[in-house]
């Protein structure tokens, strides 16, 4: 689980530009710069998305403009993250400040995070599909300016049935939510399909750079094992190296230790050196 990445990690590379775009597709939001979520109203929807139902949205305040009303809203973060287990600290005092670097540090490690809850592009497309983020809002005690007109718009054009499938809908009403619906998710399956190539291309590129590493060892193993330089002190102590099981602590100071500890003036006791090797095997 990524709730507790490292700084370095990929997660907190990724630019204002996807992040924003990833809020704005999945919450049908219009975001235009990362200021705009720091009142930690849209990490509330992320969390009730990626966790339905645990989030109490009643209590949400997509309309906070005050330090105070944002905490509150943080408060609610908080209270999901505990329910949940999360550890990750809350910088409430920096984050509703409104600075674009904390928000934006905050919103990399939450796209991970759901990403990682998600499980796989397929399933995050299901999920999708099966969200409603404005019904979301509208059923929260305090909503944006404009999102009780954009809920009354969508209800009126059965937006509440993306497909157009519902049978109270007349065959006007159908047509409209079904093309409006198929927009939606046509722009989300096009920004998905994206997004796997993209990791298909990053997975071949470093299958590329470990078959290229594992070419260079084998031949190094190779190289020590001729019968003209296995037996001397380098060649033994690279296959110290490259046959130590122990992948949590590095062989290379036990290398270095039996180069110190070996008297090359004695080396041609053959047995000596074989029974050295075949104690490391």
């Amino acid at each position: 689980m990524a709730s507790n990445i490292g700084i370095m990690d990929s997660a907190y590379f990724v630019g204002r530009n996807e992040i924003l775009t990833w809020i704005n597709n999945r919450l049908q939001l219009n975001l235009s710069r990362i200021e705009e979520a720091a009142s930690g109203a849209v990490q509330c929807q992320m969390m009730d998305m990626t966790y339905p139902g645990v989030v109490p949205m009643h209590k949400v305040n997509f309309d906070a403009k005050t330090e105070y009303d944002m905490i509150q809203n943080y408060k609610i973060l908080q209270e999901v993250f505990n329910k949940l287990k999360i550890e990750k600290p809350l910088e409430v005092n920096r984050l509703v400040k409104g600075r674009p670097l904390d928000n934006l540090e905050f919103l990399q490690w939450l796209k991970r995070y759901c990403d990682s809850v998600n499980g796989g592009i397929m399933n995050e497309l299901d999920h999708l599909l099966n969200y409603n983020p404005v019904e979301r809002r509208c059923k929260g005690g305090k909503v944006p300016k404009g999102s009780q007109k954009l809920s009354k718009s969508l209800q009126a054009n059965n937006l509440g049935d993306p497909l157009g499938l519902s049978s109270t809908s007349g065959p006007k009403q159908g047509k409209t939510c079904a093309v409006a619906g198929a927009t939606y998710y046509a722009g989300e399956v096009q920004a998905l399909t994206k997004e796997m190539t993209d990791l298909k291309l990053s997975m071949d590129l470093l299958e590329k750079e470990r078959d290229f590493y594992f070419g260079k060892l084998r031949d190094i193993e190779i190289l020590c094992q001729t019968s003209e330089l296995e037996r001397i002190p380098m060649s033994v102590a690279i296959k110290k190296i490259l046959y130590a099981a122990d992948a949590k602590e590095s062989a290379l100071a036990k290398a270095q230790e039996y180069l110190d500890s070996v008297d090359v003036a004695e080396i041609d006791d053959e047995a000596k050196v074989e029974i050295e090797i075949e104690a490391d095997q």
